[in-house]
């Protein structure tokens, strides 16, 4: 059993940068892939971006490609989602989450474990 903790999340102005963070206990981290999503209100939850359980392959959508990256630290068993260039459209909750299987997974369907969100609010 995988548990995930996100953290980072809070108040910015549009044009700003956040950096959140989701720590994993209870598994073998190294051997999942990670994902992060976000659900805005009244909205579907969304994929944002995803890694390997490596590292060696991500993919972010459409929507937040060239504004978010993502990253991992096998060694700390975290993940990261660094969000520069924030627009309101990017206010949401962030969800970090986990699966074990090869590349990547987009659908949230795929994904075995979840973490409880952490908020983002970008202000115009």
């Amino acid at each position: 059993q995988v548990q995930l903790v996100e953290s980072g999340g809070g108040l910015v102005q549009a044009g700003g940068s956040l950096r959140l963070a989701c720590a994993a206990s209870g598994g073998t981290f190294s051997r999942y892939t990670m994902g992060w999503f976000r659900q805005a209100p009244g909205k579907e939850r969304e994929f944002a971006a995803g890694i390997s359980w490596y590292g060696g392959i991500t993919y972010t959508a459409e929507s937040v490609k060239g504004r978010f990256t993502i990253s991992r630290d096998n060694a700390k068993n975290t993940v990261y989602l660094q969000m520069n260039s924030m627009k309101p459209e990017d206010t949401a909750v962030y969800y970090c989450a986990a699966v074990r299987t090869i590349g990547i997974a987009t659908s949230s369907d795929r994904y075995d474990y979840w973490g409880q969100g952490t908020q983002v609010t970008v202000s115009s």
